[in-house]
């Protein structure tokens, strides 16, 4: 910046502002996707760690939260209806008694499998009439601004 004044919200629109956009794709993705959840029998902190567990190996449930962008404490609330249903277990870490690892069970990759061409359905539409060029640029554009405003390595 050279030292000027940053133009006004009014002056740039809401329709140029970065965040405001981002809010309100993922608050129509979140919206829309919340039903189809809800026909799985799913809630979206649920659905966020099953498909976390199914990429990534026994997270902490810190790094879970993390991941999912979910509160932990509401996170700690999936992960207890997640157990009781058979579809994660928590394992105490092997060199810190005091951490836990989340598992996702064979039962939880099998709803994961039928989660994911929901959420891959929904991720095509977000990105209908995108060519497949700019959706690599936009992608790659946004894997940039996660590592610039990270507060964690993952």
């Amino acid at each position: 910046m050279d030292g000027a004044a940053p133009r006004g919200l009014g002056e740039i629109g809401l329709t140029n502002f970065a965040p405001y956009l981002m809010n309100r794709i993922m608050g129509r993705y979140n919206a829309g996707f919340r039903e189809e959840l809800a026909g799985l029998g799913l809630t979206t902190p649920k659905a966020r760690a099953l498909a976390v567990l199914s990429v990534v190996d026994a997270p902490l449930v810190g790094e879970l939260a993390v991941y999912t962008v979910t509160e932990q404490s509401t996170l700690s609330r999936a992960l207890d209806q997640l157990q009781s249903e058979g579809l994660i277990r928590r394992e105490t870490d092997a060199t810190d008694n005091r951490a836990v690892r989340v598992v996702i069970t064979d039962a939880g990759r099998a709803v994961f499998a039928d989660l994911w061409p929901h959420m891959h359905a929904a991720q095509e539409r977000m990105f209908r009439g995108v060519p497949a060029a700019e959706r690599q640029a936009f992608v790659a554009t946004l894997q940039k601004m996660l590592v610039n405003i990270r507060k964690h390595e993952i």
